[in-house]
């Protein structure tokens, strides 16, 4: 399974964007600066970005993107199903079905169970991972993180 750089970069984007909140907004240059993207593909970013709820941006002197909410209030798995959608959708069976209009392994299929065990796996920890939680070291994401993350996965 791999992530898009769309969703990498437009993360990357959006913890700029978070990191500088209480400044006012970046602007496209500054952001792309920052995480040496060209501008035409951070103002791709911060468009979906802002089409998908997760920023607002503000004309002029004084403009720039900033958060639609606080930081703390924005989950990863939101913001990635904005910049790309999920692993395993409920169409996904209609998008690989072969030839045939509908998947030839349409009941009972175990290939479906396992891309939708996995997309609940991903869900539950991505649901509660916050764009906040991403604002420090490495070190502190898994301090204040990790365990929480694997306390809930394993239900305990």
């Amino acid at each position: 399974m791999k992530f898009t750089t769309q969703e990498e970069y437009g993360l990357r984007c959006l913890i700029q964007i978070a990191k500088h909140q209480s400044e006012g907004g970046l602007t496209i240059p500054q952001i792309s600066d920052s995480e040496g993207l060209s501008e035409s593909n951070t103002a791709k970013l911060l468009r979906i970005l802002r089409l998908g709820g997760i920023i607002e941006s503000s004309r002029g002197q004084e403009g720039g993107y900033r958060l639609a909410k606080p930081a703390d209030q924005i989950n990863v798995s939101e913001v990635l199903n904005v910049l790309g959608g999920k692993l395993f959708e409920d169409d996904f069976c209609d998008k690989h079905s072969g030839f045939e209009k509908t998947c030839l392994h349409n009941s009972g299929c175990s290939v479906r169970s396992l891309w939708q065990t996995v997309q609940q796996a991903v869900d539950q920890i991505l649901s509660n991972v916050t764009l906040n939680d991403l604002l420090g070291t490495d070190k502190t994401f898994h301090h204040q993180v990790s365990i929480p993350i694997l306390q809930a996965v394993s239900g305990d």
